[in-house]
């Protein structure tokens, strides 16, 4: 490998962006360092479930030799979906074909385990939480952690979600709240113990609103989990004008049967009977499209780069196939016969990125503001068939444009 090959690339955010990265670059004999805040890859609850669509999620656990192993433990049933109306009529229903693989279903806390659990030993440093970036000139920059470490780095990619702490070197860009606050809920046992939830949710996901800017989102996870989120518009501080103890499941819950007194029993029940503590969320986003001059030594992927509203569930797929087309840039950069250095090769990703995530953070938060207006007429969801059919008519033309361009992606 030529001599960029030992560079010093360090991995700010051990979320599946940031482990896919390292995996890919892994493959090509790249070294590269992971640092995180939280204690260990299983050490707090990381979310409900994400659906990995063709054209983005699953091409880059391709690119990382785990396709596979992801759809050994996914569940395509999940894609199903039902949208109803705040009493429960049924307004449209979505069921997956056999064999429909476009966007099966897998749990946050699944993936980033597989993610992390195909990585070399060490390569994630669990426990770091970063407080700092320092640019030394150069390219170089110094990474300062909370427990007094540093880390030098000629490569520093920010993979660490909507509040990066990398972000600021490349751009000064802030979250904009979306107007929509929600309660992250959660149901055990749910056949059992819930069993009208249960058939309402099915086999994927439930939603529904009243089009007076409120909705309740039920998702099905593995191992007879549902997940819920009772939203509603609000200012992220929407608690003290309600005079809601957030930290008092009795305080919440009343303040949700005010909120949803007029909905079907069902349905209000889906908000007052969940197990465990409500957890106070809001939809933030990045302004959309954002773009960056490059800045040599520092890129972003994934939420740190393109943070949206989760409509569409590109999010997730998009930082994915982002840490593995960066990691396919430093790659170029790094090999045999090598055209363009890596602040030329990292831009030119930053540039395909754009691209690729601009147009979908707009229209994901447009989806969310019509969900959420006040109108008489429903919101009805895409044509889940044919957003398939283009999720896979999408991957076929991304892997011949890739095989038009294979000699630019050359392993060591």
């Amino acid at each position: 490998m030529a001599e960029q090959s030992r560079l010093r690339i360090c991995i700010v955010g051990a979320g599946p962006g940031g482990l896919m990265c390292a995996r890919v670059l892994q493959g090509y004999g790249i070294e590269v360092e992971v640092y995180d805040a939280d204690a260990g890859v299983d050490a707090r609850d990381a979310g409900g479930t994400l659906d990995l669509h063709a054209d983005s999620g699953q091409l880059a656990l391709a690119d990382a030799g785990l396709l596979d192993a992801f759809l050994a433990v996914a569940r395509p049933e999940g894609q199903a979906k039902t949208r109803r109306d705040h009493l429960g009529a049924v307004l449209a229903e979505y069921v997956p074909a056999a064999g429909d693989e476009a966007a099966p279903e897998i749990d946050r806390g699944r993936l980033r385990r597989l993610l992390f659990e195909h990585l070399r030993p060490g390569t994630v440093r669990w426990g770091s939480r970063l407080v700092g970036v320092v640019p030394l000139g150069g390219g170089g920059h110094r990474l300062e952690f909370a427990d007094g470490e540093t880390v030098e780095a000629d490569l520093v990619i920010g993979a660490d979600g909507a509040w990066s702490k990398v972000r600021p070197l490349v751009s000064a860009a802030a979250l904009e709240h979306l107007g929509v606050c929600f309660l992250d809920a959660r149901y055990e046992e749910v056949d059992t113990r819930h069993p009208e939830l249960a058939a309402m949710v099915g086999a994927g996901h439930l939603f529904a609103n009243d089009g007076d800017g409120r909705a309740v989102i039920l998702q099905r996870n593995a191992d007879g989990v549902v997940r819920g989120y009772l939203a509603f518009r609000a200012e992220p501080d929407w608690q003290l004008g309600a005079g809601v103890d957030l930290a008092d499941r009795e305080s919440v819950r009343a303040f949700l049967a005010r909120e949803f007194g007029h909905w079907s029993a069902a349905l209000r029940e889906a908000a007052l009977r969940n197990d465990g503590a409500y957890v106070p969320r809001s939809f933030q986003a990045l302004p959309a499209p954002l773009t960056w001059a490059h800045v040599p030594g520092v890129t972003l992927i994934g939420d740190a780069a393109h943070l949206m509203a989760p409509f569409g569930g590109h999010g997730a797929n998009l930082a994915l196939l982002d840490g593995a087309e960066l990691a396919h840039a430093v790659a170029r950069a790094a090999g045999p016969g090598a055209a363009g250095g890596l602040a030329e090769e990292v831009a030119r990703y930053e540039r395909e990125m754009f691209a690729r995530s601009g147009e979908l953070a707009v229209r994901s938060n447009e989806a969310l503001v019509r969900f959420f207006a006040t109108s008489d007429a429903p919101d009805l969801p895409p044509d889940h068939e044919q957003e398939h059919r283009e999720y896979l008519a999408r991957a076929e033309a991304y892997l011949r444009d890739r095989e038009l361009k294979g000699s630019q992606i050359v392993r060591s």
